[in-house]
C-alpha cells in the first residue's frame, strides 16, 4: 500500500521578518535519492538559507536536510552542501540582474508536489532594526484585536 505524502510545503518563516520580499518564483532543485526522501518527510530547515550565482547557475545555499544513513540504528546525517537549482535561463537572467541591484534571493517554500520537489523563491530588501521592530508592534496589536472579539 502506497502512503499518499500530499501536497506538503515547508515554509521558511524567518525570511518574511527579516526581508522585505519582492516577486515570487518557482524552480526546481537536484537532489539525491536521501535528500528527496528527507524533503517528503518534512526533514528540512530552509532557516538561514539563501540563494547565489556561480557561473551563471543558481545554487541553493546552508539549507539543511535530515538524510538517513544506511545503518541499522537509524541514525541521521543533517546535510548543508550546496543544491543546484533549476531554472529557465530568463528566469535566471533576471534574478542575476536583481542581485546586483542589491536584492538577495532568499529560498521562501519547499513545496512537495507529487512526483516533484520544488523551491520557490523571492527576491529580497533586507529590513532595518526599526522595520522588524514595527512588525512586532503591528503582530501584537492584532492579536489583542483578535482577544477583544
Amino acid at each position: 500500500m502506497k502512503k499518499s505524502s500530499g501536497n506538503k510545503s515547508i515554509t521558511n518563516r524567518r525570511a518574511s521578518f527579516d526581508y522585505a520580499l519582492g516577486e515570487e518564483l518557482l524552480v526546481g532543485l537536484v537532489l539525491t535519492g536521501g535528500e528527496t526522501k528527507a524533503a517528503r518527510l518534512g526533514h528540512v530547515h530552509l532557516k538561514g538559507s539563501y540563494v547565489t550565482v556561480k557561473d551563471n547557475e543558481l545554487w541553493l545555499i546552508n539549507a539543511s536536510f535530515s538524510v538517513m544513513t544506511g545503518e541499522r540504528g537509524g541514525g541521521k546525517t543533517v546535510e548543508t552542501r550546496s543544491r543546484k537549482l533549476l531554472a529557465k535561463r530568463a528566469q535566471i537572467d533576471k534574478l542575476i540582474k536583481a542581485k546586483k541591484d542589491g536584492l538577495t534571493i532568499v529560498p521562501i517554500r519547499l513545496l512537495n508536489q507529487r512526483n516533484f520537489i520544488k523551491l520557490v523563491i523571492a527576491t529580497g530588501r533586507g529590513k532595518k532594526r526599526y522595520d522588524k521592530r514595527e512588525a512586532i508592534k503591528k503582530r501584537e496589536q492584532e492579536r489583542e484585536a483578535r482577544r477583544n472579539f
